[in-house]
């Protein structure tokens, strides 16, 4: 909404623009004309494509399309692409919309541009907005969303795709209106009270964002005005076998324009803190989900996209550029190289990568049982392999629980009580790799169901035995974490890690050690056996009290509370593993110990070695909330 001055002083109205080059005729409709643009006709500004029109009186709230003549002499009725505000589905008018929001984040915003996200704590919250609790709006969110993620202590929240989109079961990915918050759950003011809030809470806030492809409503930017407008007019490079859609023709000024905006305003407009990118590789390759003859070769005449390339470079650089602090995040699933890369050194200068090697060789490993897992340990270590090669975050994403796949309770095997143990310890070997970590929402309680935007979450489940562990342990992974830089400082730098045995594949047990370059050491142990591990050999750096930190298998996480080290264990200068030191632990069955270096021991502790036997103390792990549905000790034993 603009004011224009005339001769008769000041006019309140809406300045309307559109980019439609090849259309005949351009007018305005809308609630203020009776839908009727015979009087409200836009004028073609000589040189551009676009044709704009001043219409008084027009302010917020009203809604508009644009009638368009295409150069086929028919008129079709289409939604504003740079709307701010759309109707909800099923109706598809614009809505005019100037912010009136009052922005409450400003100390959240100068750190912001002060921040090196691959040296901070990264532990994502991903959320489907209209499906975390069915029915709430975005004012509610501002609420309950804030309060149940700073619960449990994740940094950052990502959401599903936001911009409008007409079918709800699509969860954003079929985008009509790029630079409009969907309306289902409240306007775009309210929307930025839930960034707002969030920020004001000290939770950083990534969107999805979808440049791959585009919705084929008839109405939004499908051959906008009667020509291959937004997309390629030859299918083999502006159509998307996959999913449907259509592909933005990239190597147009005029589309790169847009889209390069549209990233710029999401960050700009709606503080929003970071962009994960989806489907990547779809746009890097031509021959994506293309057979032989269905793709057409680049200039070179290989499969690279050469457009994509320059404009992924282009909204990474410009965006970090005028966004400091902001990330920008790649989901791409090939081993492009240079992903992450500067683009002053030849690569695509995303900040960070979706690192599904790990997540599809981890889960695999994850789905089998114990006995089984000797034959797959590999899959658990080849990550650490390329960790370096890119910045990585590590996710267990809504893709992971849809389609057949299975929630992450189902595909553990083994009764319940292995499989929330399991899944205890995977969650603490993920929080503790190289990498930041992303779990959707439902998993970070252990949802027994497949994820399903209709139902929603079934909450009900936090309340109950096991799914009570999970979700407390969540919750001190992401405060230890937050708490040792260890976990997280050197995420990208190789001596922020080493192994202390990569190798045990008999014990289904890995072990390693974080830096954090400045002192702190923490020794991670992991047993995916349905074994305990007493008096396990390990090497260590130094002699000296190793405090224990994290036990996934104590009582306060619906773990058996039998196994442990009484809070810590002590090296001894004995030489294991290649290390100086080494001490004898024990690793409880399906479980997680991690230990904290402290000290050099004293002379008490100076005395010869012994084995300890890990009976732990339970009046130190059990919590007021310990859930009393657990199974009998007798009952787990057997089960071992």
């Amino acid at each position: 909404m603009t004011v224009r001055d005339s001769e008769r002083g000041d006019i309140l109205g809406t300045r309307f623009a559109v980019w439609a080059p090849n259309a005949r005729e351009v007018r305005v409709v809308g609630d203020f004309n009776a839908w009727n643009g015979e009087q409200h006709a836009m004028q073609l500004i000589l040189g551009t494509g676009v044709w704009a029109l001043f219409v008084e009186g027009v302010e917020n709230g009203d809604l508009y399309k644009f009638e368009v003549m295409g150069v086929d002499g028919v008129w079709r009725l289409k939604a504003d692409p740079m709307a701010r505000w759309c109707e909800a589905a099923p109706n598809n008018a614009s809505i005019v919309h100037q912010s009136k929001y009052v922005w409450g984040d400003q100390q959240w915003m100068w750190y912001r541009g002060e921040k090196k996200p691959y040296r901070e704590p990264l532990s994502i919250y991903e959320v489907h907005l209209g499906s975390w609790r069915k029915g709430l709006t975005y004012l509610e969110l501002a609420e309950e969303l804030v309060e149940y993620v700073s619960g449990l202590g994740y940094t950052h929240v990502e959401f599903l795709p936001v911009a409008e989109h007409p079918y709800e079961g699509s969860w954003g990915y079929h985008v009509t209106g790029y630079f409009a918050p969907t309306s289902r759950l409240g306007s775009p003011d309210e929307f930025s009270r839930l960034v707002d809030a969030l920020h004001q809470a000290g939770i950083g806030v990534i969107m999805d964002w979808v440049p791959g492809h585009f919705a084929t409503d008839p109405w939004a930017l499908e051959r906008f005005d009667g020509t291959a407008l937004y997309e390629h007019e030859d299918p083999r490079l502006g159509w998307h076998p996959d999913w449907g859609s259509y592909i933005f023709n990239f190597g147009r000024n005029e589309v790169k324009s847009f889209l390069l905006s549209n990233s710029y305003y999401w960050l700009h407009e709606f503080h929003i803190d970071g962009l994960r990118i989806d489907a990547v590789a779809s746009m890097l390759y031509l021959d994506y989900s293309r057979e032989p003859g269905e793709w057409i070769p680049n200039k070179y005449g290989g499969n690279e996209n050469l457009d994509a390339i320059e404009l992924l470079r282009e909204v990474n650089s410009h965006n970090y550029r005028r966004e400091p602090g902001t990330m920008l995040i790649a989901e791409e699933s090939t081993s492009w190289p240079g992903i992450t890369r500067d683009v002053t050194k030849g690569g695509l200068g995303f900040g960070f990568k979706w690192n599904m090697g790990w997540m599809n060789d981890s889960l695999r490993y994850y789905a089998q049982d114990p006995i089984y897992r000797t034959y797959h340990h590999d899959e658990m270590t080849f990550a650490m392999s390329y960790a370096y090669s890119e910045n990585y975050i590590l996710p267990i994403s809504h893709d992971e629980v849809v389609h057949g796949k299975g929630s992450m309770f189902e595909r553990a095997p083994g009764d319940e009580w292995r499989k929330f143990a399991t899944m205890r310890a995977f969650y603490a070997f993920m929080w503790s790799h190289p990498g930041k970590q992303l779990l959707f929402m439902g998993t970070d309680f252990g949802q027994r169901r497949e994820f399903s935007d209709q139902r929603g979450l079934d909450w009900e489940e936090c309340s109950k035995w096991g799914h009570r562990g999970v979700q407390t342990l969540v919750k001190d992974l992401n405060k230890i974490y937050r708490e040792h830089p260890a976990l997280y400082r050197r995420d990208t730098d190789p001596a922020g890690f080493s192994w202390i045995d990569a190798d045990d594949h008999g014990g289904n047990v890995f072990s390693y050690l974080r830096y954090d370059g400045q002192g702190q050491m923490i020794a991670c142990l992991i047993n995916f056996s349905a074994e305990s591990r007493p008096d396990y050999r390990i090497g260590l750096p130094t002699d000296g009290i190793w405090r224990e930190i994290l036990n996934t298998d104590i009582s306060s996480y619906d773990g058996s509370g039998e196994f442990g080290n009484l809070g810590e264990v002590v090296a001894k200068p004995v030489p294991s593993n290649g290390y100086p030191a080494s001490a004898a632990v024990t690793i409880p069955p399906l479980a997680a110990v991690w230990l904290l270096f402290e000290h050099k021991p004293s002379e008490e502790q100076l005395e010869p070695e012994k084995t300890t036997v890990g009976i732990q103390a339970s009046a130190r792990h059990v919590s007021s909330d310990t859930v009393q549905e657990k199974p009998m000790a007798s009952d787990r034993s057997a089960r071992r």
